[in-house]
């Protein structure tokens, strides 16, 4: 196997150098020709964050990383690392232009580093929290503060960038808000999915280690689907033809062929929606806002208010299909930009996506379902208004089976649509590997932790890029471009994560204004770790 462990890299190499922000200049190794690049310390790098609109305002956060025992509900008691001892970790909120002050202490066991990785921010280079792409890992016992100006309004939310640790407590929300707020409504509720093993079944390492033993010594499989063909329908997830659709899809029985001896590996998960595959991980537990769906998070309103709910999809092998019971949902934003408003029944949420919805609350109390798509299992939370007895824990509202809508078919609003401009530089971004030997990796090569530089995607400042993601494998991916947005064709949403389908071809469009060197990577928490991440990096 050519993948890296690329924790064990961290800790053997990173770990002696203490924290910071890389200041080499880079080479440009690799496929590159020697082009050198943008150091995320360089002047260009400064130059982009001098024209970032500023506020002068300042928010100061201490985030500690520490292992922690937290209460998920119903008993379940796991230990975990977390920030400030709980899961999610406090929500950071300020405006638009506000810079965060975030000092990050690493109190981690066994030498272990770490990181923050501010998902979705359009901020500088050097603090997006990348070892060792854009800056020395935090090793434990040491502090590293982030300062970093917020540009754009909108959900988002913070996690590390060093190996599988997105899969334990470690992440929180991050709202900016906007100071010239357009939408009307009376109040807010932050949602944040999560799908659950850590101190349950074992930690997301060992979960890792036997991924990346692969499906290859699981003996005779018996015929089964390793990974599903997608369907002539499945091009367009969510709008095909949802009559007898699969709710969620459950194990096959063919799953005792190979199965029964793997702790952590999910088979026979398949999905309409997803176009086959559904997922990789077996997790106990589908958590909303921190709790089981058998002791769910409660919000607490009144019939006929305007409530935005803030949905951050915060888990590392599962899409989530969303809905409120007896409510429809109007579309407003996805991953912090706005759309042409739609109203659905549920909406399909992959690793890493945000949707922001308005919803008019009705009397009474109501199932707010995050189904694990493909994987029969579902985290809930509550909506009481008024009286009512609670739903069980596995309630399915109809809503689950009516039209259900992603990024895909929803269309960017008006005032951030790119504008039309001849495309500079196409590059094709080839999605590779399998799960027999879990090799995950893009353009064929996995990701090289000891040599970032090495085959990076160059871009130009100034450039419009198009990228088309073709995705070769029998999964879907949910493509994660930091520090940046693109746009989904000519018209579609602006995004910084977005499903590609298997089999499929999705384009994208965004325009190369902040220099540096940024990771581009499926946000399956374990697909990535298994190589699936390239750097895509400004020529100096």
């Amino acid at each position: 196997m050519n993948s890296i462990n690329r924790r064990s890299v961290l800790l053997a190499g990173l770990g002696v150098t203490g924290a910071g922000v890389l200041a080499a200049c880079s080479s440009g190794a690799g496929s590159g020709g020697g082009n050198a690049l943008v150091s995320p310390t360089a002047s260009a790098v400064t130059a982009a964050d001098m024209r970032r609109k500023a506020t002068g305002r300042r928010t100061k956060v201490t985030l500690t990383a520490a292992p922690a025992m937290i209460d998920l509900g119903a008993g379940v008691m796991p230990k975990t690392w977390a920030f400030g001892g709980r899961t999610p970790g406090k929500e950071v909120r300020l405006s638009a232009g506000d810079t965060l002050v975030a000092e990050l202490s690493n109190q981690l066991p066994n030498k272990t580093t770490t990181s923050i990785h501010w998902h979705g921010i359009a901020l500088r280079n050097d603090m997006d929290g990348v070892p060792p792409a854009v800056q020395t890992a935090v090793r434990a016992g040491s502090t590293f503060t982030y300062s970093f100006i917020a540009p754009d309004p909108g959900t988002y939310f913070f996690h590390p960038h060093v190996g599988v640790q997105l899969d334990r407590g470690l992440y929180a929300p991050l709202i900016v808000e906007d100071p010239k707020e357009p939408l009307s409504y009376d109040d807010e509720w932050v949602v944040l999915l999560d799908d659950w093993l850590d101190g349950v079944t074992g930690t997301p390492d060992d979960a890792f280690a036997e991924l990346k033993r692969g499906m290859a010594d699981m003996g005779d499989m018996g015929g089964m689907d390793m990974g599903g063909d997608p369907s002539p329908s499945s091009s367009d997830p969510g709008m095909g033809d949802m009559g007898g659709m699969d709710m969620g899809g459950s194990t096959s029985p063919s799953d005792s062929h190979g199965d029964m001896s793997k702790k952590f590996m999910l088979t026979g998960a398949t999905s309409k929606l997803l176009g086959g595959d559904a997922g990789d991980v077996k997790y106990p537990h589908h958590l909303i806002n921190g709790r089981v769906a058998a002791d769910p998070d409660v919000y607490s309103g009144k019939p006929g208010k305007k409530v935005r709910l803030r949905i951050i999809n915060a888990g590392s092998d599962t899409a989530y299909r969303v809905a409120l019971g007896g409510h429809k949902l109007t579309i407003t934003h996805t991953d912090g930009f706005p759309v042409r408003h739609q109203e659905v029944d549920a909406l399909l949420v992959g690793m890493g996506e945000r949707y922001d919805v308005l919803v008019t609350l009705g009397d009474g109390v109501f199932p707010l379902v995050a189904l694990a798509e493909g994987k029969d299992a579902n985290g809930l939370a509550l909506v009481r208004t008024g009286s009512g007895s609670k739903p069980p824990a596995t309630v399915r509202p109809t809503e689950l089976g009516g039209m259900i809508m992603s990024a895909s078919q929803l269309q960017a609003a008006d005032d951030v649509r790119l504008k039309s401009a001849k495309t500079d530089v196409t590059h094709r971004i080839k999605l590779t590997g399998n799960m027999m030997k879990y090799d995950w990796s893009i353009n064929g090569t996995p990701f090289d932790m000891n040599d970032p530089e090495a085959h990076p995607i160059l871009i130009e400042e100034g450039q419009r890029v198009r990228l088309d993601f073709v995705n070769t494998t029998e999964m879907w991916h949910p493509m994660h471009l930091h520090g940046h947005t693109y746009q989904l064709g000519t018209t579609g949403p602006r995004k910084d994560t977005a499903i590609v389908l298997p089999k499929k071809t999705m384009s994208v469009l965004l325009d190369a204004d902040n220099p540096g060197q940024w990771m581009l990577h499926c946000h399956n928490a374990y697909h990535g770790e298994a190589g699936m991440m390239a750097n895509v990096a400004y020529k100096a």
